[in-house]
């Protein structure tokens, strides 16, 4: 089983290259479910319903989220609503929407069970994503009634989402971390079976500070007049980041792991193993 995972969505050039690089790829590298983190992809804050619509249509499965749920207030009703949007699971318990949902594939006869945690270190306070995810794998295990388990890590720090990943080393199937918007090069399979990846990265132009236009990102920096000016996403053309893991049928766990570089300025995976002469 081919699961694409697809890091931190931002803004309208994030979203029309996630969009053209899933309609092309999807059935073509015969990927059976695509996860994409949308928390940045309204104007580089949090998520509208008529974008939930179009990465659907475009062949997006489950959409996951950050620290930035909830920053498109008026669509707030879609949350509860959508369950293939889902927000992280160790939010206060009355918030609205799901951490997780079930996704299934009929080609396989199997299911996937996608869960979004957010960390605490560097971030809000939030709820223990150590107890939350534990008590929620106490009700969903790998071939008791999901074929899978994948979990998008939201945090800052990439020890805190090293230590989570370890400490369920062979109870998950991957965990991919999302929100530092810099794809990070130590894709891994633990000695449990779980596959790894710190960070995604993003889906947007790299022509950028972190998904947003330069100019005003620095003032915030070096004039403390600009600190709060409003940021913008930028606008060129943008990069697909994230990475592809293959699923053993049979055990549910990690067997190999793809990073995936294409589009906008970052040399693409293709191009940096060429240089090295690992392909022909």
């Amino acid at each position: 089983m081919r699961i694409l995972f697809l890091g931190d969505i931002v803004g309208k050039s994030g979203r029309t290259a996630v969009k053209k690089y899933v309609s092309e790829s999807k059935a073509r590298l015969k990927i059976d479910c695509v996860i994409a983190n949308g928390e940045n992809s309204s104007h580089g804050f949090g998520i509208r319903a008529s974008i939930c619509e179009q990465l659907f249509e475009a062949g997006v499965d489950v959409i996951t989220l950050g620290n930035h749920s909830f920053d498109q207030k008026g669509d707030i009703q879609i949350f509860d609503s959508e369950r293939r949007l889902i927000r992280p699971l160790n939010y206060p318990r009355n918030t609205p929407g799901h951490g997780f949902c079930i996704h299934s594939v009929p080609r396989l006869g199997k299911k996937i069970l996608v869960i979004n945690v957010i960390g605490r270190i560097f971030m809000e306070l939030n709820d223990d994503p150590f107890q939350c995810l534990e008590d929620l794998l106490k009700i969903y295990r790998i071939g008791y009634n999901v074929d899978a388990i994948a979990v998008d890590i939201h945090a800052e720090a990439t020890s805190e989402k090293i230590a989570f990943a370890r400490y369920f080393d062979g109870r998950v199937s991957f965990f991919a971390g999302t929100h530092t918007h810099v794809p990070t090069a130590d894709a891994q399979i633990f000695r449990g079976g779980t596959g790894f990846l710190a960070d995604a990265g993003m889906c947007g132009d790299y022509d950028s500070i972190i998904g947003m236009e330069y100019g005003t990102s620095v003032c915030r920096f070096v004039d403390k007049l600009n600190m709060y000016s409003r940021m913008v996403p930028a606008s060129g053309n943008a990069a697909v980041c994230g990475a592809m893991f293959e699923i053993d049928d049979k055990t549910g766990l990690c067997i190999g792991i793809c990073p995936i570089r294409s589009g906008g300025l970052l040399i693409e995976q293709k191009e940096y193993d060429a240089k090295l002469n690992i392909v022909e």
